[in-house]
């Protein structure tokens, strides 16, 4: 079989027929009152379904200092591998979703402008992208069905769609509205319940009247032309999905939001106030039945924005030569810093901030949650030909999440042990509250700061600016990092300029310290030297606490313990000497607990112990590796083969490859060439 052929019988197999005749089902206006009285939730309201959307995808409940927190799945963007999913603020998005329930509810939120408002490349695009494609999926499914009608033309044949894509029950005269909600509502039990809300748009209105004159008042017969449709909401053909982006001011025109007259029909109908010589294409009008991103929704033109009040609060919009036409859709805006403090002064905006609910929508400030941003784009899979040593995406998302924190109030608290508490990792002194009480007493952390997109950029130079290299290391991102803020147009001030190079200064430490733990590990990772080290530690340990003394294993004599050893071990983990005896006592005891529960001690499972055995190791053994030598390029056999195992272990347990492991072994043997050796 040839490729073309092959690749036509794949896709033909594939294809699901039965979906697609679910997604194209038409029918007649009686076929669909069975439809609604048997699903009553496909007359959801936009909110509602925007709402019973997010949900359907499923909610994880956890707690944040004795506070109930809920991450919403839909966020994660499981239909597309996670593209599109937003990382670290699930606190932001309960807020966000909690507006969508209270407007699926009528509580009020549903006449308001949701307003997402924070700093540049801090996810509110992404927010309402998520939304706006998890709508246009959920319409297709079975759950998130909804329908818009039609009228037939018995001369020509063809069906006449409702520009709006309006709800088919608008079509129910005023008059009996109540007693048919009662009849398609009756035997629901207290679940979701039908309501008929607005009016036919100017079209339908016009389609309707005509017929009712035709057939002389006949409503029933009148329905006999109607036509139902299921419907499938998209923004690439512009149904029930509308993005809205200001221009520039000369060139705005309030009919892009309400519609605009199509002239070349004004002569085919005779009239400009005809509804059918009119085009309902302006953003309101395609984004009927469901939501409508406004960017930069603060640029708009003042008259602009009196529609806008009018589609928030009183769900209608006003096209040129027609009365006031229902809507049903979400509004959403997004804006920045700059222009939201332009509308708190505005006197004249005051309309709009009152029927706008902002959420504010910060940066990330914690690091794991900043690691995944970048981690989703820069990793060993989608990066080919380049490995990304370890520690270099870690770095530049501690140092973007650095420029975001506000020096903290308490003088004995750095900077970065501050974004090491809002990471998880606990220092003494310092409970869940206090972290807490860290975060309230900011101003405005979070809203500061490097954007993901600049790290973004400057990791992508990072990846491109070392042809030669094999792999990409944390000093060639920082380095990208601090020469693009000379040129960084969202800085206006030397002083920050020089806070985040300040900041920079502090990452490499931090990595430093990192990487020379790494190598400490790597070298001490001789496990048959820690575990003879350790049983001999053991042992005079267990002759000092029992006062008892310690037989020589080869003069076969007993001696008194070994001090020196055992407090060559216990200084690497700063046990001071008037400590050592009840840190002694301590690893007895718990060597004993394990003894009566039949468990075998292993120094792995007590962390201060085994750090303290590494270290110890580590110091034994550096000079006899003589990695110091690696700086003078002067390496004999014997040194090299124990260089080479350091490697094979920084590869095999850290993540290094050939050449990055070889790079880390350099600096940190230029380190040790200085006598810097800090052993933490």
């Amino acid at each position: 079989m040839n490729a073309g052929r092959e690749i036509m019988s794949l896709v033909g197999q594939r294809q699901d027929l039965e979906q697609y005749r679910r997604e194209h089902w038409i029918g007649s206006f009686e076929e669909f009152l069975d439809i609604v009285r048997e699903n009553p939730h496909v007359t959801r309201n936009a909110y509602q379904r925007v709402y019973d959307m997010i949900m359907s995808y499923g909610v994880d409940e956890y707690e944040v200092c004795r506070e109930r927190r809920f991450h919403y799945r839909f966020f994660d963007d499981p239909d597309d591998g996670g593209q599109d999913a937003i990382f670290g603020l699930d606190q932001i998005l309960q807020d966000l979703v909690h507006a969508f329930k209270s407007a699926a509810h009528g509580y009020g939120i549903e006449k308001r402008v949701l307003l997402l408002h924070g700093p540049v490349g801090s996810s509110k695009s992404t927010i309402a992208r998520l939304l706006k494609k998890g709508l246009e999926r959920y319409s297709a499914s079975g759950q998130g069905a909804l329908y818009t009608l039609g009228w037939a033309d018995e001369e020509s044949d063809e069906i006449q769609w409702c520009p709006m894509h309006e709800e088919p029950l608008h079509l129910v005269p005023a008059v009996h509205r109540n007693e048919v909600v009662g009849f398609l509502n009756h035997g629901t039990n207290g679940g979701f319940k039908t309501r008929i809300k607005g009016e036919l748009c100017p079209f339908c209105r016009f389609m309707y009247a005509k017929r009712l004159e035709k057939y002389h008042g006949d409503w029933s017969r009148v329905m006999k032309d109607v036509r139902v449709r299921r419907l499938v909401l998209s923004e690439q053909d512009r149904i029930g999905i509308g993005t809205f982006q200001p221009k520039d001011e000369k060139n705005q025109d309030s009919t892009e939001l309400t519609g605009d007259i199509n002239y070349r029909k004004i002569a085919e109908y005779g009239s400009d106030s005809d509804p059918r010589a009119f085009n309902f294409d302006g953003e309101f009008n395609i984004a009927n039945r469901g939501i409508v991103e406004f960017i930069e929704v603060l640029k708009l033109d003042v008259a602009f924005l009196y529609d806008l009040l009018g589609a928030s609060q009183e769900h209608k919009v006003k096209p040129k030569k027609f009365p006031q036409t229902d809507i049903d859709e979400v509004i959403l805006g997004h804006t920045n810093e700059p222009e939201y403090r332009r509308l708190q002064n505005n006197e004249f905006m005051e309309a709009l901030r009152d029927r706008t609910v902002k959420i504010d929508v910060p940066y990330v400030t914690r690091l794991s949650d900043e690691i995944k941003i970048y981690e989703k784009d820069y990793n060993n899979e989608k990066v080919m030909g380049k490995h990304i040593a370890p520690h270099t995406i870690e770095m530049a998302a501690m140092w973007a999440v650095l420029t975001r924190l506000e020096d903290p109030k308490n003088a004995s608290l750095t900077i970065l042990q501050k974004l090491k508490l809002y990471n998880g990792k606990t220092l003494p002194g310092f409970t869940e509250e206090n972290i807490k009480e860290l975060r309230e007493e900011t101003v405005k952390e979070g809203m500061i700061g490097i954007s993901p997109r600049y790290v973004q950029d400057k990791i992508s130079n990072a990846l491109v600016a070392h042809p030669e290299a094999r792999s990409v290391n944390p000093f060639m991102v920082l380095n990208e990092l601090e020469s693009g803020l000379k040129h960084h147009s969202l800085l206006t001030s030397d002083e920050l300029r020089q806070r985040y190079r300040d900041l920079l200064s502090l990452v490499k430490e931090e990595y430093e310290n990192i990487v020379k733990n790494e190598v400490q590990r790597a070298i001490a990772a001789d496990e048959d030297a820690l575990k003879r080290l350790c049983g001999n530690y053991i042992d005079n340990v267990k002759a000092y606490t029992q006062h008892e003394k310690v037989k020589n294993k080869f003069t076969g004599a007993y001696e008194e313990p070994d001090e020196r050893l055992m407090r060559s071990i216990e200084e690497k983990i700063d046990i001071p000497d008037s400590r050592k005896d009840d840190f002694r006592r301590e690893i007895m005891n718990y060597i004993g607990a394990l003894s009566i529960d039949g468990k075998v001690f292993d120094y792995r499972t007590n962390e201060r112990l085994y750090k303290a055995l590494e270290l110890k190791l580590f110091e034994d053994q550096k000079d006899t590796i003589k990695l110091t030598s690696l700086v003078s390029n002067v390496v004999d056999a014997e040194t090299q083969a124990k260089i080479d195992v350091v490697k094979s272990r920084l590869i095999q347990n850290y993540g290094y490859d050939d050449e990055s492991a070889t790079d880390v072994l350099n600096y940190v043997a230029s380190i040790f060439a200085r006598g810097d050796v800090k052993e933490s």
